[in-house]
Parts: C-alpha cells; sequence; structure tokens
C-alpha cells in the first residue's frame, strides 16, 4: 500500500499523537496511540458521517486509551472519503502499513456503520496482520468478503437500529466463518448509545482476548 510519508505529531493531552499518513491518494488524518515497544494494535473507523466519530458516548478514544496499558497501541482513522467504499478500504490499509512501520503486525479492525464493510474488505485484502474484525451496527453492503476470512469475528448491533436494520449482521454472521459472535443489543439505536457501557465491554473483551492471545 503507497504510504509516502507519516508526519507524527506531539502528544496531546487527551493521549495521542496527530498523525498525517501521504499517499499517492492524498493525506489520510489519524490519531495514534502509542504502546511502546508492542507488537500488538487496533484501528478504528467510523461510519459516513466522516470525522473522527465514535459510536456508543466515545466508545473509540475510550477503549484506544485504555487499552495502551494493556500494550495494544491504537490509530483512529478519518477517511478522506467516507462515502466510498473503496477509498476507505485504502484508508485502513494505509493505517495498517504505518502500524506496520511502528513495528506493530498483530492487529484489530473495528468499524461502526459504513466501516464495518470497510474493515472486513480490509482484513481481506490483508488477513497477514489482521487477528479480529469487529463490526458494530454494520451495513450489508459490501461485506460479502467475510466470507473469506479466517480470523475471529465479532457483530454488535442495536436491536432499535433505525438506520440500518439487525438483520444486516445477522446476515453477515451467518455468512462469516467461525469463530464468530453476534450480539444483539436490547433497546439500541444505531450509535449504540442506550448500551455503551455493554459495547464497551463486549468490544474491550473480544480485542484484548483475540490480541493478547496471539
Amino acid at each position: 500500500m503507497p504510504l509516502l510519508t507519516a508526519d507524527i505529531g506531539e502528544r496531546s493531552e487527551e493521549g495521542y499523537q496527530p498523525v498525517r499518513l501521504d499517499t499517492d491518494r492524498g493525506a489520510v488524518e489519524a490519531r495514534y496511540y502509542a504502546s511502546p515497544g508492542s507488537a500488538l494494535g487496533a484501528i478504528w473507523v467510523g461510519g459516513v458521517g466522516g470525522g473522527f466519530d465514535t459510536p456508543a458516548r466515545g466508545l473509540y478514544p475510550r477503549l484506544a486509551e485504555d487499552l495502551t496499558k494493556e500494550g495494544i497501541a491504537s490509530l483512529r482513522l478519518r477517511f478522506r472519503n467516507p462515502r466510498d467504499l473503496e477509498e476507505a478500504v485504502h484508508d485502513i490499509l494505509v493505517g495498517l502499513t504505518f502500524l506496520g512501520r511502528q513495528g506493530i503486525h498483530h492487529v484489530a479492525l473495528i468499524g461502526h456503520s459504513f466501516g464495518g464493510a470497510a474493515v472486513i474488505q480490509a482484513a481481506a485484502s490483508n488477513r497477514g496482520a489482521v487477528c479480529t474484525v469487529v463490526t458494530l451496527a454494520t451495513q450489508g453492503y459490501g461485506t460479502d468478503p467475510v466470507r473469506d476470512l479466517s480470523c475471529p469475528v465479532l457483530l454488535v448491533h442495536g436491536e432499535a437500529d433505525e438506520v440500518l436494520a439487525p438483520m444486516c449482521s445477522i446476515h453477515v454472521h451467518r455468512l462469516a466463518n467461525e469463530p464468530k459472535r453476534l450480539v444483539l443489543m436490547p433497546g439500541a439505536s444505531h450509535c449504540l448509545d442506550e448500551t455503551a457501557e455493554a459495547v464497551c465491554r463486549e468490544v474491550r473483551d473480544w480485542v484484548r482476548g483475540k490480541l493478547l492471545a496471539v
């Protein structure tokens, strides 16, 4: 993946270093939560809302900071074009290349909504580095490559999702190979805010378990 240069800024009060990843398709903005000496990492991406969006009441920055204490670095990506699946997959692969340059070669990919399809496709394109995939309220479109994944897959969806029906995750779960887990959150909407603590536990335990077992 053509990552040309990476410009890493000073650590912020929020615990991350701003990163600019220059590629032949433009610059990808990211936030890097380093865990010095670790070979484990996670990439977190949002949906069509763009920016550094996060579901479940700040789930991404919360877990990104928490996991560094357990030797798991994190990279939060802002898509250049959050409505173009091919470009979103490109950005995730660039993120994987960046982490590889930091010595991180075992990675979890986590994506919300549109980002769910993006992390599935990125994992299918780079099976060597990806140890697990987590989707949160994923869309159905673009998720068929989940059939080709051999890594564990966790799918979380709100039963009251008003944007993407739970059937999207149910469908992806049916296509996925074992090991896999489907969690439907009663009363939770698309952003999963209503069950934020339960979502946090599910994702934290899954990512920790799969990466620390490498």
